[in-house]
């Protein structure tokens, strides 16, 4: 009994937490690796997309519940996600042509592209503020919980309870279908199949009358729904303050970075390995201990390896270890 009460407990507190962050990470970190993998530069500007493609969902949500327009139990911001990844994507259609196609078109090298998009990093940051504000904004309405903790205590009679949130369901079903299409498209479809050729040889891939504009924009449309859906799922689950988004860059590079920069899968194995490093090394074990362990072993103190303050400096951490010993990540990217 002991034992399903501490792999209960672990699973409320480390798994289900840990795959809904995942598959967030994973989307977004999958969006990171299509800029780098077919345009050849680190978007330090994918945070911001993501807040910004956030941030009109949000307004799309707020629309919707004033007209008196809801998805029943499922959360309204759903509804308007397609209104958000729209938005964003004229949005980083418009970034592009502005910005980023007058350094493609003066062969700028990659580290150029870098730097310039730190500076619409920062616009896009001031616009996200300006529009929404800065103040943290819950938007999940809806049935808040799939099962609760004292719903699964009742029917299964152990000590912990099993609470699993409706958003964090939502994640992991939305991030199967949104990677499931994502493949089928670069896998089954002729601009996919002309991406991947692009990304593989940009060259012989001209020479095979490939237009690079097109893909550039098909590449950046993808890019802006991914970030958008990755937004949203991370703010339907914890909440949306425009700075999060900025923070949330780290962790996405590392993930993209751990898993293989420029390499689809690795983005998404990259997510998981990412997320659940920082709840596992975060998360106060104690509780787990002492069911698993008899009395004179129980440990006094909350068996933590780090506050959850300090979160961020394991994917730091994860990262340098990747790039010292294996540069091009878990799955075989491109090396940083």
């Amino acid at each position: 009994m002991d034992f399903l009460n501490a792999l209960v407990a672990l699973a409320n507190f480390v798994i289900v937490p840990g795959l809904a962050y995942g598959a967030q990470l994973a989307i977004g970190a999958l969006g990171v690796t299509l800029i780098y993998g077919i345009l050849r530069f680190s978007n330090f500007a994918h945070g911001d997309t993501m807040a910004f493609g956030t941030a009109m969902t949000i307004i799309g949500t707020n629309a919707l519940l004033a007209l008196g327009i809801t998805f029943g139990p499922l959360p309204t911001a759903l509804l308007a996600l397609p209104f958000g990844i729209g938005a964003t994507i004229l949005l980083v259609l418009l970034t592009d042509w502005l910005v980023y196609k007058f350094y493609r078109d003066q062969k700028a090298k990659p580290v150029i592209l870098v730097i310039v998009s730190m500076g619409v990093m920062f616009v896009m940051n001031g616009v996200v503020r300006f529009v929404i504000g800065v103040r943290d904004i819950r938007f999940a309405d809806g049935e808040r919980f799939l099962i609760t903790a004292r719903d699964f205590k009742e029917m299964t009679g152990l000590r912990e309870g099993l609470a699993i949130k409706t958003t964090q369901a939502i994640t992991v079903v939305v991030a199967i279908i949104a990677v499931s299409l994502l493949f089928w498209f670069l896998n089954k479809t002729r601009t996919g199949k002309s991406m991947r050729a692009f990304s593989d040889n940009e060259d012989l891939a001209l020479l095979s009358g490939i237009n690079p504009d097109w893909v550039v924009k098909v590449t950046w449309m993808i890019v802006a729904a991914l970030a958008t859906t990755a937004g949203v799922l991370y703010g339907l689950d914890k909440s949306f303050k425009a700075f999060t988004y900025f923070q949330l860059l780290l962790p996405i590079f590392a993930a993209a970075i751990v898993g293989g920069l420029g390499n689809p899968l690795g983005a998404i194995a990259g997510g998981f390995v990412i997320a659940f490093s920082e709840v596992t090394i975060t998360y106060a074990w104690k509780k787990v201990l002492v069911y698993m362990m008899p009395d004179s072993l129980e440990p006094d103190g909350l068996v933590q390896l780090m506050s959850t303050d300090y979160k961020f400096a394991v994917s730091f951490a994860i990262l340098i270890i990747v790039l010292l010993f294996k540069p091009t990540g878990l799955f075989k990217g491109q090396s940083v």
